[in-house]
C-alpha cells in the first residue's frame, strides 16, 4: 500500500498492542519534528542572573538602594546572585557579610525565595535567591 503511493510505512509506537504504523513521506515527517523542536527551543526562556554587590560594611543608604534594585530584578524573572566581596583584611568581618546577606533574604522574601544560603567561597560571600512563580 505504502510503495503504491510512494510513501513510507512508519512504525509510530512499537510498544502498543498492536504496534502503531501511519504511511507518510518519513523526509516530510523528520523536518516537521525538527520544526517542531526548534519552535520548542525557542519558546524555552533563558535565564538571566543578575548580580548585586556588598561590602562587609555597607551602609543603610546604599543597602536599601541596592535592595531596590534586587527587588526590581526579581519582578522582572531573573535570578539574583548577592555577594559581599571581602578586601584584604575585611575579611574577619565573616560575621557581618552573613549577616548583611540574612537581611536581605529576610527583606526579599516577598519577591523570591533563597536557592542557595551564604557561603564563603575564597574572598566573597554568595548567596543565590530565585524569583517566585508568577501566576
Amino acid at each position: 500500500m505504502a510503495e503504491e503511493q510512494a510513501l513510507d510505512l512508519v512504525e509510530i509506537s512499537p510498544k502498543a498492542k498492536p504496534p502503531v504504523c501511519k504511511i507518510i513521506d518519513y523526509k516530510k515527517y523528520l523536518y516537521e519534528q525538527k520544526k517542531r523542536e526548534k519552535a520548542m527551543k525557542a519558546k524555552a526562556t533563558k535565564v538571566t542572573i543578575k548580580e548585586i554587590r556588598f561590602g562587609p560594611q555597607t551602609d543603610e543608604h546604599d543597602y536599601e538602594f541596592k535592595k531596590k534594585h534586587a527587588i526590581k530584578f526579581l519582578q522582572d524573572g531573573a535570578k539574583l546572585k548577592a555577594f559581599v566581596f571581602f578586601k584584604g583584611r575585611s575579611i574577619i568581618f565573616k560575621e557581618q557579610g552573613q549577616i548583611l546577606l540574612l537581611k536581605l533574604a529576610q527583606e526579599l522574601e516577598e519577591y523570591g525565595k533563597v536557592e542557595q544560603m551564604p557561603k564563603l567561597e575564597g574572598k566573597r560571600m554568595i548567596m543565590f535567591i530565585a524569583p517566585k512563580k508568577t501566576k
